[in-house]
């Protein structure tokens, strides 16, 4: 005879131990930019302040000819340009941290993932077939 499963308390279960281990991880975490200075896209090396340019020359081209489509184009790409230099110069550095603390992290956080998606993708067939076979017993 199989044993019944509370899934509402696995899946907060799941939930609180996934919080913990996010937030036990998010405290080690530093978070830097480095902004200055110049930014690599691949290959390329670009000073920070150059990638402010097509930003430039599209606001200008917007005030310019305030119908053009190509116009708004070149602000909005420009825009998304400082956006990506700003998350593309951003450093992460987890500080020190025992070997206790990081298993236990890990445990806490894929656990807790592990415990949620047995929840969310569990086959809800399975489920009917095991209660049509306690109503017919």
């Amino acid at each position: 005879m199989k044993k019944e499963r509370n899934e509402l308390l696995e899946f907060l279960g799941g939930l609180a131990m996934l919080i913990a281990g996010g937030y036990m991880f998010a405290s080690k975490v530093v978070v830097t930019s480095g902004f200055f200075g110049m930014i690599s896209f691949g290959g390329l090396s670009v000073p920070t302040g150059a990638v402010v340019i097509p930003f430039i020359i599209g606001i200008v081209w917007v005030f310019a000819n305030p119908d053009s489509f190509a116009a708004k184009l070149v602000a909005g790409l420009g825009l998304l340009l400082i956006v990506v230099a700003v998350i593309v110069s951003t450093h992460l550095r987890l500080v020190h941290t025992t070997l206790f603390e990081w298993i236990v992290m890990l445990v806490l956080i894929f656990g807790g993932l592990g415990l949620l998606a047995r929840i969310l993708f569990k086959n809800p067939k399975k489920n009917k077939k095991d209660e049509d076979d306690k109503i017919n017993c």
